[in-house]
């Protein structure tokens, strides 16, 4: 039940995400359900297919389509409720990328991979739908900027393991992970921090 509300959570953050870039890009309606859903699922078809889960969940599972469309008429009907399109954007892909990467370490887990494997695929769940959707809408994909974004994801994923090694029950521990996640972009945007740059 917890992993499941934790990807409801982070499916509706990227579903929403999804839906502001396309918004600012100006797309019609079409455009903007497709830029939502490939937000809301790229990141864990990439993960389902490296573990070999297939078919991936979102096509035996019709609940998540359902849901992102939900999210995305949501958005759009509320959308003079998100005008300031920048920040809003900003807050729902922070909390999606940290959701994500709690079950992607989640599904690593499962399939009893070594941690630092985890934690990748972990990054990956998180990151790839914001690359995808960047990507599609003409724009450089944020993992590939300065901005501390991966790093985040990282960062959470290593205090997962390290609350782990002192025993603190795994829930605990992947929902410690996650709001390591949010709070480290958030701080990051927050005193402009960033990674330096190699020339």
């Amino acid at each position: 039940m917890f992993y499941t509300v934790i990807d409801i959570l982070g499916t509706i953050a990227f579903a929403i995400s999804g839906v502001l870039v396309a918004m600012d890009k100006k797309m019609d309606p079409f455009g903007l359900f497709i830029i939502a859903f490939v937000t809301a699922v790229g990141g864990g078809t990439l993960r389902d297919l490296l573990i070999g889960q297939t078919p991936v969940f979102w096509l035996t599972e019709m609940f998540y389509s359902y849901l992102i469309i939900g999210s995305s008429v949501f958005a759009i009907i509320f959308r003079s409720k998100l005008s300031v399109l920048r920040k809003s954007l900003f807050l729902f892909d922070t909390v999606g990328i940290g959701l994500y990467t709690i079950i992607g370490i989640e599904k690593g887990l499962s399939v009893g991979l070594h941690p630092f494997i985890c934690i990748g695929l972990g990054t990956m769940s998180a990151c790839f739908g914001g690359v995808i959707r960047d990507t599609l809408c003409n724009e450089i994909p944020v993992i590939f900027r300065q901005e501390v974004y991966a790093t985040a994801c990282i960062l959470g994923g290593v205090v997962f393991f390290v609350l782990s090694g002192f025993n603190v029950p795994q829930d605990v521990a992947l929902l410690i992970g996650g709001l390591v996640v949010i709070t480290a972009r958030l701080l990051a945007v927050k005193f402009k921090i960033s990674l330096p740059k190699v020339y």
